[in-house]
């Protein structure tokens, strides 16, 4: 399939986004939400690096994605996990 192959889009964005870690983890650090936002950040924007003029609001998003993962994570409840 191309990658201008509409299946593989989704509202123009790729539809590979990778997971970074397994579906439960008993240590998440601040390390790994900063990365799985900025990876979102960048996949998003578009830009691997933003432009000099873009670089708060870029660095803003990815601080604003990160406290939502860290937030989404110490609510989350795994049903079932063994230890």
């Amino acid at each position: 399939m191309a990658l201008s192959d509409p299946r593989r889009t989704v509202g123009g964005m790729c539809r590979s986004i990778r997971t970074l870690r397994p579906p439960y983890a008993e240590i998440v650090t601040q390390d790994d939400m900063r990365a799985a936002a900025l990876q979102y950040v960048r996949k998003i924007s578009g830009f691997r690096q933003p432009a000099p003029h873009n670089a708060a609001a870029f660095d803003k998003a990815v601080e604003t994605i990160a406290a939502a993962t860290e937030e989404l994570l110490s609510t989350l409840e795994v049903k079932g996990r063994v230890g």
